[in-house]
């Protein structure tokens, strides 16, 4: 029976541990709340994630009809009605492109990264005014048109947009028309009905933004073109690049989207003029997903997110610990010497404070010298300690080595996140194979003080 309470009471210090491990997952996320929050303070003093859409041709129109109606004595009274509406066009063919020069900017511990988007969208519009007359009855009279460009923030614009109409420099207003919503707009001549609105657009400006850029395809045929030397994009949205090239000097992505594959023309007629963008730095997805319309999108992010990588760490400190204690029960089973529950409880704890030390130190050093300085002091710590306990320094040592070996593993998970599930099913596999093989010899029975019965 003591083999059975020794079990148990092994089980129950494993369980324990949780609570430790808990509270530190729990320092983890409030530490990435507060990383969010710094990306949110410097977005209200810069500019947040931005996304550009546009150009879009408006042409308003004004049908006036006139109606008789009686009044409140019954008097029948002609009354003028105004029936305002719209006629919107999208480009035939819209190319943007142009340099992404990234910055970081700090707040207290936490960089963001922010950019300039220095860039010049062509357009060509290739319309014809309907030349339909009006309803029976009606009188239309066709308004002064605008053409129209949407920015998410247009804090982010930080110069006047040159636009140029057919080579001729045209003076931009801000709003985007009568539509809601942030960007500029300029006014064109009022179009004859039946007319053709035959129209080359080209819009320079230099936008600022915060981690991601979303792009909106609206023509007929959309290409998109960006290059920046940040070193670790992160590609989403509705479609991927459809060629990218990513190195040491930077990266050059080009979209080549049709208007066939995209509802962004009828969304865009829906009311839904902006993208939003989701996915960031604070997600594990490899992409960057944009809601509202279709968009397509890309991320600035930083390859190691120290946050995400403890998390992911912490994830495995249940195993540490039932391991390192799956070690010590095996040792008092073949060695004879009895290590007390509260020798389990402290090995357990310096195991858990491991986590604490690596999402501390990472916040001032680079996560893999963090998780080398967390190591080492935790490995160190236990070595000692076990020497102690084992009464003899080699086997304090060799549980060492046993712990260097799990912490080396582990560090191999979390940069290879493709082969984590393979590289985790081959260590346990490992683990449990040498268990049996230390084991195979063990009588249980005499060990438990009790046998069955032979026949």
């Amino acid at each position: 029976m003591r083999l059975w309470l020794k079990i148990f009471l092994v089980l129950g210090m494993t369980l324990a541990i949780l609570i430790p491990l808990l509270m530190i997952r729990g320092v983890i996320t409030d530490r990435q709340a507060y990383r969010t929050q710094a990306v949110a303070s410097i977005a209200r003093s810069y500019a947040g994630a931005q996304a550009f859409t546009g150009p879009v041709l408006v042409v308003p129109y004004t049908d006036t009809v006139t109606t008789e109606e009686k009044d409140e004595k019954g008097f029948v009274r002609k009354v003028v009605h105004e029936l305002p509406g719209r006629w919107t066009y999208f480009p035939s063919t819209l190319d943007v492109r142009g340099p992404l020069k990234p910055s970081t900017r700090r707040l207290g511990l936490h960089e963001v990264r922010v950019y300039e988007w220095q860039a010049q969208a062509k357009a060509e519009f290739h319309a014809e005014v309907p030349k339909t007359a009006p309803p029976l009855g009606h009188t239309r009279k066709i308004g002064q048109p605008w053409l129209s460009y949407g920015f998410a923030d247009v804090r982010g614009l930080l110069s006047t947009p040159m636009l140029r109409i057919d080579g001729k420099a045209v003076e931009v207003e801000e709003g985007m028309g009568s539509r809601d919503g942030g960007g500029v707009h300029a006014r064109l001549a009022v179009p004859e009905p039946g007319q053709l609105l035959n129209l080359r657009a080209e819009l320079d400006f230099n936008l600022g933004g915060t981690e991601s850029l979303a792009l909106v395809p609206l023509a007929k045929s959309n290409r998109f073109a960006i290059q920046s030397s940040w070193q670790h994009p992160r590609f989403g949205g509705s479609f991927l690049p459809r060629t990218r090239d990513i190195g040491a000097q930077g990266f050059n992505a080009d979209w080549q989207v049709s208007s066939l594959a995209t509802s962004a023309q009828r969304q865009f007629l829906d009311g839904k003029t902006m993208p939003s963008v989701e996915g960031g730095e604070a997600s594990d997805s490899d992409t960057v997903a944009t809601g509202g319309i279709d968009a397509v999108a890309v991320a600035l992010v930083d390859p190691v997110n120290v946050y995400s990588q403890a998390d992911r760490a912490s994830k495995y400190g249940l195993l540490f610990v039932l391991l390192t204690f799956v070690g010590f029960f095996i040792f008092e089973l073949i060695k004879q010497l009895p290590i007390h529950p509260i020798q389990y409880g402290l090995v357990g704890l310096a195991l858990a404070i491991f986590f604490l030390l690596l999402v501390s130190l990472s916040e001032h050093i680079a996560f893999s010298w963090a998780y080398l300085a967390a190591s080492v002091a935790c490995i160190g710590l236990l070595g000692f300690y076990l020497s102690a306990v084992l009464r003899s320094v080699g086997r304090g040592l060799g549980f060492a080595a046993m712990l260097a070996t799990l912490y080396g593993a582990l560090y191999g998970l979390l940069v290879s996140e493709d082969n984590a599930l393979v590289m985790g099913a081959g260590l346990l596999f490992l683990i449990l194979a040498a268990v049996m093989v230390i084991t195979r010899k063990v009588d249980w029975y005499q060990l438990a003080g009790s046998r069955p019965l032979a026949r």
